[in-house]
């Protein structure tokens, strides 16, 4: 595998930013690491930070690059700050740079596929939120997104009582606005998802039943089970940590519906 933190400029963000990428590479005298590589572009997993991280976290507290060697998959990790994936009322317009910018730079930067079938999103806390809502809002996009532990009931995350996001935050990101039923609500976007018929890509919800978010992922399972929205859940032991999320991904990245001779 290449590895790599490519710091650049974004336009839509208005400074320079960085991101974590992982590349294939096809090698035949490497010792102690599988590795497999196509002579076409390689599917790729944007794979996104939680509140706390930034995008060289998942290398950091997963073996993420030896788990996708086999796979031949690319895989992309921006930085958003706190933005929790969206355009800030009072900060920058992440959920722009996100959903916009970062696809058309990664083309131009690597060789990585453009096919939908071969684009998938991931991510932990409030990045399982950022996947979710990505995926929902764009489902043309992604065959697959998966969220571990997100904040997947966002909407009314912000007066609960277990809430350990700094009032702060949340007032640069969506300023005294409601969340409820915007583009921000992921539990709202499941009516989106419903409406893309054949467009739509397989979800997938883990969360651990000693996390605090176990409630908030239960409802959205519930009401995505009342709309018919067809998903893979996982609730097992587990809390919100990385001995949690280190065993979850490697359980989506056998799930993915990688194409026959992607790799």
């Amino acid at each position: 595998m290449a590895l790599m933190r490519c710091d650049f400029y974004s336009d839509v963000l208005g400074l320079s930013t960085s991101m974590t990428v992982i590349l294939p590479q096809r090698t035949t005298s490497q010792i102690g690491m599988a590795s497999s590589s196509s002579v076409a572009a390689p599917p790729v997993l944007y794979l996104l930070h939680g509140l706390t991280d930034d995008d060289t976290i998942w290398l950091r507290r997963t073996s993420i690059e030896r788990y996708v060697a086999p796979l031949g998959l690319a895989v992309v990790m921006p930085q958003v700050g706190r933005s929790f994936y969206s355009d800030e009322e009072h900060g920058n317009r992440y959920w722009s740079f996100l959903s916009d910018e970062l696809p058309r730079v990664c083309h131009d930067f690597f060789r990585l596929s453009g096919d939908r079938a071969d684009t998938f999103v991931a991510g932990l806390s409030m990045g399982g939120y950022g996947a979710v809502k990505w995926a929902l809002r764009d489902p043309a996009r992604f065959a697959a997104a998966a969220s571990l532990s997100g904040a997947l009931n966002l909407a009314t995350r912000r007066r609960h009582p277990d809430n350990p996001v700094d009032p702060a935050v949340w007032h640069t990101v969506f300023g005294e606005r409601p969340v409820i039923g915007t583009d921000d609500d992921t539990v709202a976007l499941l009516d989106r998802y419903g409406a893309a018929g054949a467009e739509r890509p397989a979800l997938y919800v883990a969360c651990g039943t000693e996390d605090f978010l176990y409630d908030d992922n239960q409802h959205f399972v519930e009401v995505a089970r009342q709309r018919g929205v067809p998903l893979t859940v996982d609730f097992s032991p587990g809390a919100h940590d990385w001995a949690y999320w280190d065993a979850r991904i490697q359980d989506v990245l056998a799930w993915l519906p990688l194409r026959p001779g992607a790799s």
